[in-house]
């Protein structure tokens, strides 16, 4: 994704004003997810060690930002891509019931990150994990999870109209479900993102269902890592997949706009296909999995919410930049300035 300048941007509020904005929907939020999935706040880490299999590895390219720990012999420690994995652990650690799970405040560094409107090198966002039954391993319970998230994103949107009556809400009453298999079809010639664009702009709000496997056309809707979300087991709709993203449509920059990814996590079962289809079986030997693998972790369903991309969504924001400070080139500072887009 190349920068988007919108043409006649006019932001809603000050950069001042927008600070306590930002503070108010992420205390509101918080709150709300909190209420609705039974989630309780832990404190995560900001690194972890190397090679234990506990970072996620995202599409499996990305550099983690590493160093080495002093005081342990300068092991290598490495910056968390997110807490995927790590929340699973902490289920079972804490020995979190069925219909119940944790949150917490994840901050990571992504250095391969293209910036954009949509992407910086710093990541905030909820990571948040619940454990379920193994009868839970579904897709109603995949729906009926969104369902509450996607009211408490609502129900923060009015909540920021109550403070700022000119901020008026976008976003439509019900969340439409489609697989990526469904949109392959319905948008044929259309690349990834655009029948995304295509099915957001229709529709307001999607949740997308099934990414990871390989499509129709040989090709994955997007990448997911093989170790946490389970995208090769066939649901009731005959499709791949018991994980997606919640995807909104935004009219400032006339495309789809990711909030939250998640997914009921990986059985053993489907763990073992997914390393061997991706060829990195090589992953059953670290700690983390060899404990999943053996069954000691428990059945849980996760993912993670943007903070800085529901803030921006919710402000109706044009960059990123404008509701988190990070780092830019030079010459996306210059042009966004010139389009009255003041990053912070």
């Amino acid at each position: 994704m190349a920068l988007i300048i919108p043409k006649r941007y006019k932001r809603k509020l000050l950069p001042e004003t927008t600070e306590v904005a930002i503070k108010m929907i992420k205390e509101e939020f918080q709150k709300r997810l909190s209420e609705a999935l039974n989630l309780r706040r832990v404190t995560a880490p900001l690194f972890v060690m190397s090679g234990t299999g506990l970072n996620d590895d995202l599409n499996g390219v990305e550099r983690a930002v590493k160093f080495p720990v002093k005081a342990l012999d300068d092991r290598s420690a490495e910056v968390v891509h997110s807490l995927a994995k790590w929340k699973r652990v902490k289920l079972g650690v804490y020995d979190i019931a069925p219909g119940f799970g944790l949150y917490t405040d994840m901050n990571a560094i992504r250095a391969d990150e293209d910036l954009d409107n949509l992407h910086s090198l710093y990541v905030d966002q909820w990571d948040w994990e619940r454990t379920i039954n193994e009868s839970d391993r579904n897709l109603d319970y995949l729906k009926e999870t969104v369902r509450k998230i996607y009211k408490a994103i609502r129900e923060t949107e009015q909540t920021v109209y109550h403070h700022f009556p000119h901020i008026t809400p976008r976003l439509p009453e019900e969340i439409t479900f489609i697989h990526t298999e469904e949109l392959l079809k319905k948008y044929p010639g259309m690349t990834a993102t655009e029948r995304e664009s295509a099915a957001a702009r229709e529709h307001g709000a999607i949740f997308i269902i099934g990414i990871g496997a390989p499509l129709g056309n040989g090709e994955p809707h997007d990448g997911r890592a093989p170790d946490y979300d389970d995208w090769i087991t066939v649901n009731s709709d005959g499709y791949q997949g018991l994980n997606g993203d919640i995807v909104v449509y935004d009219r400032i920059l006339d495309r789809s706009f990711e909030l939250s990814s998640m997914g009921i996590r990986v059985s053993p079962e489907s763990l073992k296909k997914q390393l061997e289809l991706r060829g990195c079986t090589d992953r059953e030997n670290l700690s983390f999995h060899k404990a999943l693998l053996a069954g000691e972790l428990p059945y849980s369903i996760g993912g993670g919410i943007g903070q800085s991309r529901l803030c921006m969504y919710l402000l109706q924001k044009a960059h990123i930049g404008e509701v988190q400070a990070s780092i830019w080139p030079p010459e996306q500072i210059e042009e966004c300035k010139a389009a009255g887009i003041e990053l912070l």
